[in-house]
């Protein structure tokens, strides 16, 4: 059971929603707890095909919340290294999770959101929202996040919005590649169930593999090594069941088995 979010099953898809629209669904300790959880136990859960992470309200996610800080201001050095870890592994265990992780952006999306954001696998977002790496304003940096928002937005982007703390739109962040889609908010859930219906209809172990295949060859020199790795993990589903079950299921013109 949790008290900050919103967590719905709905056959082979969880709908995890950030929910506390009050605070603009703000972080603190006790949600980035109960997202480190849900998701280490979603992941896990093979009945499992993809997750929605979403929130209620008008914003996505505004950061960090007021009184949380408040409390940090009299943290010492080691005090907030561990506080800052725990937020580190909570986008690690989005990141990392073995299913897909679709974002669905309806509103703001400021400083430790953008983060969040970042750590999922598709975006789409409501073209009225704007995006803010905020940390500068306050004297701060945006550090916990930068691995995960540099590779979505990329090292040229990063470096304006890093230093300004300007805000930007929907529009902008689809045009540097942050968005894979901005659309009006009344086809927000039309534009994301399309895509947790093309993420249902593929092989679910082919699309765990997909995921992490992007992650380990991502900004990899092409060597000898990776191009054996890579050999060898086509290898490794052609010859698995789901990969034989689907090849035969195309060639015999029928749906495959994961499919029924």
């Amino acid at each position: 059971m949790t008290n900050t979010l919103d967590i719905r099953i709905e056959g082979r898809v969880a709908r995890v929603y950030l929910n506390r629209p009050e605070v603009r669904n703000a972080f603190n300790d006790v949600v980035i707890t109960e997202l480190t959880e849900a998701f280490t136990r979603l992941g896990a859960d093979p009945a499992l095909r993809v997750i929605v992470l979403g929130g209620h309200g008008k914003a996505f996610c505004a950061g960090a919340d007021l009184n949380w800080m408040k409390a940090m201001a009299g943290y010492d050095w080691e005090q907030n290294r561990a506080d800052a870890q725990r937020l580190a592994e909570m986008l690690w265990t989005v990141y990392n999770c073995p299913l897909p992780v679709v974002g669905r952006l309806q509103g703001d999306c400021y400083a430790g959101g953008m983060g969040l954001a970042a750590a999922c696998d598709v975006l789409v977002a409501c073209d009225s929202l704007h995006f803010c790496l905020s940390e500068a304003r306050l004297g701060l940096l945006p550090a916990t996040i930068s691995p995960y928002v540099i590779r979505a937005m990329g090292e040229q982007q990063a470096r304006r919005y890093f230093v300004t703390a300007e805000r930007f739109s929907a529009v902008q962040a689809q045009a540097m590649g942050f968005v894979h889609a901005c659309v009006p908010g009344e086809a927000l859930d039309v534009a994301v169930d399309g895509i947790v219906e093309a993420l249902v209809a593929n092989g679910p172990a082919a699309v765990k593999a997909c995921k992490r295949l992007v992650q380990d060859v991502a900004g990899r020199a092409i060597t000898p090594d990776l191009r054996a790795e890579t050999a060898r993990r086509i290898a490794d589903i052609r010859a698995s069941d789901e990969g034989r079950e689907g090849v035969q299921a195309f060639l015999q013109r029928r749906e495959p088995a994961w499919r029924a």
